[in-house]
């Protein structure tokens, strides 16, 4: 007879790599577009110089090829700019803060933090820019150190709903205090 494969539990599919199987994601962010704007000018900038053969040679023909040119070298010096935006996310779960950051094609660097960790967090939109599309910096203050995510969209609304699932989880900076002057009486 012929064994029959064991059932696997039915365990929720993950939605990234290091997940824990007990772990639930609450909210996942990343940064604004406006990270992108570097990559976004030169990209232009190549655009452009693709009309440049049409200037030396005015026929139609070098004008698009050189269009189609400037165009395809802008795709790519655009696309890291645009694949580290994208793969940079901040995903917070029942446990944890995960900080996934891309620098170009090649580098990644991960910063993983306990929400226990947490003691405070704070948020600034400094500046017109900042203002006008609605993008500034947080300030997550940790055991360790200052954990600052700059360019996030919406950052109001973003260190709100931080602080809800820090509270809905049972972790306040209030207790935090509390706790350490009471260790420190003892």
């Amino acid at each position: 007879m012929a064994k029959k494969p064991k059932d696997k539990q039915n365990k929720p599919e993950k939605q990234f790599d290091d997940q824990f199987d007990d772990e639930e994601v609450l909210f996942v962010f990343r940064k604004h577009p406006v990270v992108m704007r570097k990559g976004l000018i030169f990209s232009m900038l190549a655009i452009l110089a693709g009309t440049i053969p049409s200037l030396i040679k005015p026929e139609m023909s070098y004008f698009f090829l050189g269009l189609a040119g400037g165009f395809a070298i802008g795709f790519l010096i655009f696309m890291p700019y645009w694949i580290s935006w994208y793969y940079s996310v901040y995903i917070v779960t029942d446990q944890r803060l995960i900080q996934i950051s891309r620098k170009g094609l090649f580098s990644k660097t991960v910063v993983d933090m306990s929400l226990n960790q947490i003691q405070s967090m704070n948020y600034s939109v400094t500046g017109l820019q900042e203002t006008l599309l609605k993008f500034g910096t947080i300030v997550i203050q940790t055991y360790i150190g200052d954990l600052v995510i700059h360019d996030v969209h919406h950052p109001e609304h973003v260190q709100k709903t931080l602080a809800t699932i820090l509270r809905d989880q049972g972790i306040s900076t209030k207790n935090f205090i509390q706790n350490n002057e009471e260790e420190e009486q003892k």
